[in-house]
């Protein structure tokens, strides 16, 4: 047994060693060819928020770990690109992208402005979808593959909503909603087994909304209207190679060889064996990062992730953004802050908590927006007060709203686990928050008088930060989600812009319009390749303390786990859904 324990022992130094020299190795910067084709393999990298040498340990063993590229270091690296002798032009395979529709929004941007410096960007596609067909039709070519079996899957934009009463029901979950808002239909998937009216008009009015900016790009690239592009998708046209062709949304019908000959046409090379590859993860960790010499710095700070409170290295905490944001207000070589939010919402604590001290840090230094995918509820809670916002068109923000939720699992307890339980406490309501008990009518009313209080505050808020008068704001408000292009529309915004945008008119307002002369700094710090896998291995070992492990639950933990169930707030300002656009 000793012989055995000891060679566990062994192994795991031989394995942590291991880990270590690919961290190290990881954590390198890459030697990049003189010359060659930007090789943009959307495949091989995953587009984030903010660029992390972080590692997960299952997808490294199984092959399938993608380095996260940041969406400011994309952008950078594009721009470089553009200016760069070295490089011929950019070759883009978008199938199979791990990003965000705001994202390829951004990409989709600095492409444009590369092909200005004369350089093509030329795509191949073999089965796009909406999302990497939006981000490929800005290119001077897009050819598609000639293979059969290569098929388009551009259906237009989709969501879907999941409700889950009539399951609760046979397990016997009671869940208790109260929410301001007739919007706010977070956690109306709990109570119903189908939509609000007002919850089905939002989600419509948001698609179209995003799909309108999706085909307005795509119909302007491949010289259409957004009518006939529209019209291509409901009519299921779209079904090979050669409809794509036959509509215009592709150049040629390429097989692999016939691409080889194009790709070495472009590059001015005699064969395809001639042409170098520059991977795009690689360019972007090299010339990606911009001026990191220069004392005045622009503090990019990435808000991404749900809104929790108290002390985290994931997702948004409140108290540790909080700390983050106090440092920023007292480093002198910080002139300019940029919040990127990339957020649902959350604990309307947590928020409040970052809203305070972002006050401050504006008292003292320009504070600008930039809203990625999400910038809702809470999200929109901590930066309707910025100096200035800038959105995509298709961010979704507002959602000004809010509400709580108590599971009673009394029923669950006695029907179906027939676990007797019997509530002891010093005073009438000591059980309230127990989970054990239906809220009596006095409990209902105390919760809604405290959701009614952070409603008027959150409508306070804005009307401050965006100067709009209280009746106005409540009037748009009632929890109800916009896209950044309607959003503008009514004043919740002031921009539509990228990230890039956002650290630009920072650097203006800051003194010096010229990005370049600035040291971008990205907080919260990344954790290093060594760090994420090591906090991945001490998480590893914790027990699993899912509440919901176990239990007849698990069928619904996915929907369950979003929510702090046995925490001790019950109060959220969170927009109800996300919509993934592949």
């Amino acid at each position: 047994m000793a012989g055995v324990f000891i060679m566990g022992i062994v192994g795991m130094v031989i394995f942590i060693s291991f880990i270590g020299a690919m961290a190290a190795a990881g954590d390198a910067k890459p030697v990049l060819p003189r010359s060659g084709v930007l090789k943009m393999d959307m495949s091989k990298i995953a587009i984030s928020e903010q660029s992390s040498a972080e590692m997960d340990i299952q997808a490294m063993v199984s092959g399938s770990n993608l380095p996260k590229v940041g969406i400011w270091n994309a952008v950078q690296a594009i721009n470089a690109a553009a200016g760069d002798p070295g490089v011929k032009y950019i070759y883009l395979k978008p199938d199979g992208m791990t990003a965000d529709l705001a994202q390829v929004e951004e990409l989709r941007k600095a492409l444009s402005a590369f092909r200005l410096s004369g350089k093509p960007v030329i795509s191949y596609v073999e089965q796009p979808s909406t999302a990497s067909y939006y981000l490929a039709s800005v290119s001077d070519k897009v050819y598609m593959s000639a293979n059969a079996g290569a098929s388009p899957m551009i259906v237009g934009v989709g969501s879907q909503m999941f409700f889950l009463k009539d399951l609760l029901d046979k397990l016997g979950v009671n869940v208790q909603l109260i929410r301001h808002g007739k919007y706010k239909s977070a956690g109306e998937m709990f109570i119903k087994n189908s939509p609000s009216p007002e919850n089905l008009e939002q989600n419509q009015v948001m698609i179209n909304s995003i799909w309108n900016a999706v085909a307005e790009d795509v119909a302007k690239s491949r010289e259409l209207t957004p009518e006939a592009f529209t019209a291509m998708i409901d009519d299921l046209e779209l079904n090979d190679g050669p409809d794509m062709l036959r509509c215009r949304l592709v150049d040629e019908l390429l097989d692999r060889e016939g691409l080889k000959d194009k790709l070495a046409t472009f590059a001015v090379a005699e064969k395809f064996d001639d042409v170098k590859m520059i991977p795009f993860a690689d360019y972007a960790a090299v010339k990606g990062v911009g001026n990191q010499t220069s004392k005045k710095k622009i503090a990019v700070v990435y808000a991404d992730g749900d809104i929790v409170d108290g002390e985290a290295s994931a997702n948004v905490a409140g108290d540790t953004f909080a700390s983050i944001l106090a440092d920023i207000r007292a480093d002198e070589s910080v002139k300019a802050v940029v919040l990127r939010v990339a957020s649902p919402g959350g604990s309307v604590h947590g928020s409040d908590k970052i809203r305070n001290e972002i006050e401050l840090l504006r008292a003292e230094k320009p504070v600008i927006a930039s809203y990625g995918s999400y910038a809702a509820s809470g999200g929109y809670w901590i930066s309707a007060s910025c100096d200035k916002i800038f959105t995509d068109r298709t961010t979704l923000t507002g959602s000004i709203g809010c509400f709580s939720m108590i599971p009673d699992f009394s029923k669950t307890a006695k029907d179906v686990l027939k676990v007797g339980i019997t509530v002891v406490g010093s005073s009438k309501h000591s059980g309230m928050y127990s989970s054990m008990k239906p809220l009596d009518e006095a409990e209902t009313a105390y919760m809604q008088k405290s959701i009614e209080t952070i409603y008027d505050q959150f409508v306070s808020i804005v009307s401050e930060g965006r100067d709009l008068t209280p009746e106005f704001v409540d009037s748009i408000a009632q929890g109800r989600v916009w896209t950044g292009s309607d959003a503008l529309e009514i004043g919740l915004v002031d921009s539509i812009g990228t990230l890039e945008d956002a650290v630009t008119y920072a650097a203006s307002v800051a003194g010096d319009a010229d990005v370049a002369a600035w040291t971008v700094s990205a907080y919260p710090k990344p954790m290093s390749m060594m760090e994420s896998i090591m906090a991945q291995l001490g998480q590893s070992m914790k027990q699993d303390n899912d509440v919901l492990s176990g239990t007849p639950f698990k069928a619904v933990g996915k929907a369950f786990k979003d929510w702090t169930w046995e925490g001790s707030e019950h109060t959220f300002a969170r927009m109800p859904y996300e919509i993934i656009i592949k």
